[in-house]
């Protein structure tokens, strides 16, 4: 799933701003749309699997990458472990329902692996948190 929205105005800090989001569930990627599209103009990459996610993620190298933990076939810590093998550079936010102990180990082991951690949050990410980690 994708959306590019038209040429974005110049003198919006998010108007160049690309955005990978990876979460199996349907509803929570049209949630994470309509609060991207909040911010302000960028493009909104949106996916279901984990597998497409990483194909997306070495043809656009996006500026953010949203990451659920808990995904079918590859969970996310194994995403977040072929994203840095890739050498993605870009913010990355974890969202998940686990336990508070459990998003901050997975944002511990993908910083030993050289990600740039902005966020761990549980779901559901309020707009709030979300414009917080896009503005680190």
């Amino acid at each position: 799933m994708t959306h590019m929205p038209p040429d974005a105005a110049a003198d919006s800090p998010f108007a160049q701003l690309r955005v990978l989001v990876l979460d199996d569930d349907h509803l929570l990627l049209e949630v994470m749309r309509e609060m991207l599209g909040a911010c302000g103009p960028c493009e909104i990459v949106l996916e279901l699997d984990a597998r497409q996610a990483l194909a997306r993620l070495d043809e656009a190298m996006p500026d953010v990458l949203i990451c659920d933990l808990v995904l079918p076939e590859m969970d996310g810590i194994e995403f977040l472990q072929a994203a840095a093998s890739l050498g993605y550079a870009g913010k990355v936010i974890l969202l998940s329902a686990l336990e508070d102990e459990v998003r901050e180990a997975a944002a511990e082991l993908a910083r030993a692996l050289g990600l740039r951690v902005v966020g761990s949050f549980r779901k559901p990410l309020t707009p709030e948190q979300l414009r917080h980690a896009l503005a680190c």
